[in-house]
């Protein structure tokens, strides 16, 4: 099969991404970052009840009509409302009761003044300005009212809707369930961090890299482990880890050397395949298949091009497994701070890091196997297929991580 475009590939694969539909309940300490999976309705108004935005006195409009500093109106206090508990006192005419930021207005009063429009008086009170019925005046349900859908299912919770939640009284809330990801990584090269490195062996940092990239994101990853270049091994290993897993990721084994057994692997576990080779650089040996109902991305080994690999195809699926949008990478338009002069027959995707309103492209460019080069890096600059050069000054997409 001949490589397809990067475009090609993140269709097919959302072609056959399924979108998780299990729920469960969960504190709602821990709602930050999921997607509700029911309406959220209010019940009662918010707030409940009138409520002062201010400390001051709670007054009748036209008791202090015409007042102003030369010609202040003398109230009498009949009372104090503080925050928490409930108005008790009726203001009636020539009558002012002291209230706090947040205390219920009491009957009568249709107004507040703030105190330092008072001269702050126990008993007795003067008022210097006067004021239009409603003013300082929070009504009921102002936020939101009873009956009203706050929030609708498939909203992704952040710190404001989990206050929203919380105001609505609510302790737990119904999520879809965390994308689940099995990762392997495969070669007899590697060695995990911890065990001894004997002549000709790397550690593994494609587990390590890409396993937090994906709790990251927010993914549960119940599987990751390291496999040799065992045909029978492997395909064992995946075997098992789909009856818990989403969607499986492996690194390594996708190219066409003597060790590459992922594509055995996938014909061993009767994939269908849904393409190998994708044009893009990194990570042009990429094999996907579907197994069952999961997909299973077999990505580059190369360290560099597997991170690049899960950013522009990983991402998309996950966002539609989860319904989170932003999960799918981020796209923005910067100009270039600095030149690039290698030439691209394919779609690159290079080390940049950008600010505002530009990007610049890591003076360490490194090829697909070096990591360390992406220190410091907070996006990925797409360098259009065909470029012979880009030029300072420039306008480029750029990928946010």
């Amino acid at each position: 099969m001949d490589r397809i475009t990067l475009e090609q590939a993140v269709e097919i694969l959302l072609g056959r991404a399924v979108r998780i539909k299990e729920t469960e309940e969960i504190s709602l300490w821990d709602s930050v970052g999921r997607v509700l999976a029911k309406d959220a309705i209010a019940e009662r108004n918010q707030p409940p009840f009138a409520r002062s935005p201010l400390d001051g006195y709670a007054v009748r409009s036209r008791d202090i009509k015409g007042a102003d500093k030369g010609t202040p109106v003398e109230l009498t206090v009949i009372g104090e409302a503080l925050a928490g508990h409930g108005a008790e006192a009726f203001v009636e005419e020539g009558a002012a009761v002291r209230i706090m930021t947040g205390a219920p207005i009491p009957e009568g009063a249709d107004c507040v003044i703030r105190q330092e429009d008072t001269d702050y008086g126990e008993r007795q009170v003067l008022i210097y300005r006067e004021s239009g019925a409603y003013e300082n005046y929070c009504f009921p349900g102002e936020d939101y009212k009873a009956g009203e859908k706050i929030l609708r299912a498939g909203a992704e919770l952040g710190p404001v809707e989990a206050g929203i939640l919380a105001s609505m009284g609510m302790e737990r809330v119904s999520v879809y369930r965390r994308a689940r990801a099995a990762l392997f990584t495969t070669g007899d090269e590697l060695v995990l961090p911890g065990d001894t490195l004997a002549e000709g062996k790397i550690y593994d940092a494609n587990l390590y890299a890409l396993g937090a990239r994906l709790a990251a994101l927010g993914i549960e990853v119940v599987c990751r482990e390291w496999v040799r270049d065992e045909e029978a091994l492997a395909a064992e290993k995946i075997y098992r880890a789909a009856e818990a897993a989403d969607i499986i990721i492996t690194t390594g084994g996708v190219s066409v050397g003597k060790r590459d057994i992922m594509h055995e692997v996938h014909r061993a576990l009767g994939c269908e395949r849904l393409f190998w080779r994708v044009a893009v650089k990194p990570g042009m040996p990429t094999l996907c298949s579907k197994y069952g109902e999961k997909l299973l991305l077999s990505l580059s080994g190369n360290p560099y091009a597997a991170v690049v690999s899960l950013e522009l195809l990983a991402r998309p699926v996950l966002a539609k497994m989860t319904g989170r949008e932003g999960l799918a990478p981020q796209r923005r338009k910067l100009e270039l701070e600095n030149s690039y002069k290698k030439k691209s027959q394919v779609v690159r995707y290079v080390r940049g890091c950008y600010t505002d309103d530009k990007v610049r492209i890591s003076d360490n460019f490194g090829g697909s196997g070096v990591l360390s080069s992406m220190r410091g890096c907070n996006c990925l600059v797409e360098i259009p297929a065909g470029t012979k050069e880009l030029r300072k000054g420039e306008r480029v997409w750029i990928i946010l991580l």
